[in-house]
């Protein structure tokens, strides 16, 4: 497998590039580091697999962090006070398998369905997930983030969502400075692990609003081969992955290749007041009162 065999799509504008910067704009090979936000230990796997794989070919490289620790995840009574255990080792197996060491997966170990109390900083219970977050990508020196689908899928994904949308922004200011030196994130992705994407860029961009994903990616058939492996060694949930891999056929666009999407945005967008201003002037020129 190679850089060429990833073909990158920008749905709204109707292109297509061999270069990871349509989806990663400014990109500089060897100089990127992609952290992947998965609200439980399998999502970036289910939602950003194919992403996760590539990165490395142009010279990035990855990290994988966990929000929650699996406690909601077992399927049989026995494993109830031992599935946090199984899920992590689940996990490290399941992410060898697209190359990605147990030293690049980082766990924050909040319980299943629980992370939105826990979002800011000082919080009645003590120190919420910008104590962990912000200082974990700056000691990484993150440059991109990508995060789950905001937008109807589950409360640890939006929560995960909305912390990387507004915590992000703050690891390149010039604040909590003994929390690491700040640099800048330089883009942020979302990827659907199920749910569809809200169809706000749609609508922004007078598209279909049926096509809500703004970015694709093109990929040979064996990124999905690794990942298909990479789900089975979640043992403690085979019943639920032998439903997620069966939906995931209408990836495929052909025998040989499957299909990514993304949705790109702007966590801090400009407020750019010419238009207000412009507005204003043709108001005041028409002299309406």
């Amino acid at each position: 497998m190679k850089r060429e065999d990833f073909v990158f799509f920008d749905l709204r504008g109707k292109t297509k590039s061999t270069s990871i910067d349509l989806l990663f704009p400014g990109w500089k090979e060897g100089d990127e580091r992609v952290i992947f936000f998965s609200p439980h230990d399998d999502d970036a796997l289910l939602g950003a697999g194919y992403l996760l794989q590539a990165v490395p070919l142009f010279g990035g490289e990855v990290h994988v962090v966990v929000f929650c620790n699996g406690s909601g995840g077992y399927s049989i009574i026995e494993h109830k006070h031992i599935i946090t255990a199984l899920r992590a080792r689940e996990t490290v197996k399941a992410y060898e398998r697209v190359g990605i060491p147990p030293e690049r997966v980082h766990r924050l170990e909040y319980d299943d369905y629980s992370v939105w109390p826990f979002i800011g900083w000082k919080l009645p219970s003590g120190e919420g997930t910008v104590a962990k977050v912000i200082p974990l990508l700056r000691r990484l020196r993150a440059t991109r983030v990508v995060l789950p689908n905001g937008h109807q899928e589950h409360l640890d994904h939006t929560a995960v969502f909305m912390i990387g949308a507004f915590d992000t922004p703050q690891v390149g200011d010039p604040v909590m400075a003994d929390w690491g030196e700040s640099a800048p994130v330089r883009s942020i992705l979302q990827y659907a692990v199920w749910s569809d994407f809200s169809f706000e860029d749609a609508l922004c961009g007078g598209d279909d609003l049926t096509m809500r994903a703004n970015r694709a990616l093109q990929a040979p058939y064996e990124v999905e081969e690794r990942i298909q492996g990479a789900m089975r060694e979640f043992q403690t949930q085979a019943k639920i992955v032998e439903g997620l891999l069966e939906a995931r056929k209408e990836r495929r666009l052909g025998e040989q290749k499957v299909l990514e999407v993304y949705l790109a945005f702007e966590p801090r967008p400009k407020c750019n007041y010419r238009k207000y201003v412009t507005r204003v002037l043709e108001i005041e020129k028409e002299g309406a009162v």
